[in-house]
């Protein structure tokens, strides 16, 4: 055998291992790289988030899976964008409740319609929002923070959320009613931008998302005083509920997940949905973004469409209920 024929030979090998690779033979045939829209800047929970299912669907799919961030009008600008984009399986959309199930609840012409401009695809877990003060802040617990308002501000405070209309928003007016106070909400692009002026004492308090939240919590810069849910968070087990503080209604957890323009069709929302139970099987996966402070669940398409809709009615009764005239 000569020289030529050796090389030959050895490339025509190392071509079949690749294609037994998983993925490697989607990768050989060119397949297109997956757009990944987060409706947030870098640097806040559901981009950190993103990132890290992305590095690793990318071997389940084949494919690069690309982070775009569109921030901007708490997610509305990359929920638009998913409506425009092909329904060919390469842009997705991940985001929590906000952009799906309450911004159709407060804006009059958000410019999409989840019931008929997208599908539903994979949902990956629930997390709780949560009241955070700022290291500055002397109170340790909501009830000393509400002392503190009063006794400082005269009972006037204000209090980060991560957009306007928002979870967030309707609970700082929930507790502001329920503690006697005058408590603003003060609307940010994005939960990255509201917890540098947390970080920097700029703004007292603030309500966001764990992931937002828990790393500096964790490193002592801010403190977070309550949480959402029915019962206390694993990742949190020393932070109580905002029952526990004394603002019941607040329950209902709220969800991640991913979403396809209509018309994306079924064998590529199986796909991913499959690519991704396998990511969320993966410990070192799960236990990040456990670490962050998920309840880690994959949802089937039709799963995370049931949990939407149920979802969304439990809010846009709290929301009439609240008096708030969509804007």
């Amino acid at each position: 055998m000569n020289p030529l024929q050796r090389r030959q030979i050895l490339q025509l090998l190392g071509a079949s291992a690749m294609l037994a690779l998983p993925g490697a033979a989607a990768l050989a045939q060119g397949a297109a790289p997956v757009r990944l829209l987060v409706g947030f800047p870098p640097g806040g929970g559901t981009d950190a988030i993103a990132r890290l299912l992305a590095e690793k669907l990318k071997d389940e799919l084949g494919a690069p899976v690309i982070v775009e961030n569109k921030a901007g009008a708490g997610g509305q600008l990359a929920a638009q964008a998913l409506k425009a984009a092909a329904p060919d399986g390469t842009t997705l959309f991940l985001s929590h409740d906000h952009t799906v199930s309450i911004l159709p609840l407060v804006v009059k012409n958000p410019g999409f319609d989840p019931a008929r401009d997208f599908v539903p695809v994979a949902g990956f877990a629930s997390f709780a929002n949560a009241v955070a003060l700022s290291g500055g802040t002397p109170a340790k617990g909501l009830a000393e923070y509400f002392a503190w308002v009063k006794g400082s501000g005269g009972g006037k405070g204000s209090v980060g959320i991560p957009a306007p209309a928002s979870v967030p928003e309707f609970l700082v007016k929930v507790m502001a009613q329920r503690a006697g106070l005058d408590l603003v909400p003060v609307p940010y692009r994005g939960s990255a931008p509201m917890m540098q002026d947390m970080l920097g004492n700029q703004i007292a308090a603030g309500v966001g998302s764990i992931p937002d939240f828990i790393e500096n919590h964790r490193a002592g810069k801010l403190r977070i005083a309550a949480v959402m849910g029915a019962q206390r968070q694993a990742a949190l087990p020393e932070v109580p509920t905002l029952t526990e503080a004394g603002i019941p209604g607040f329950e209902e957890l709220p969800y991640y997940g991913v979403f396809a323009p209509a018309g994306t069709p079924g064998t590529k929302i199986e796909a991913f949905s499959a690519a991704l139970a396998k990511v969320l099987a993966q410990t070192e996966v799960r236990d990040r973004l456990t670490t962050m402070g998920l309840n880690v669940a994959h949802m089937p398409a039709a799963q995370l469409a049931t949990r939407e809709r149920a979802y969304t009615g439990t809010w846009a009764r709290i929301i009439q209920a609240s008096g708030f005239t969509p804007q």
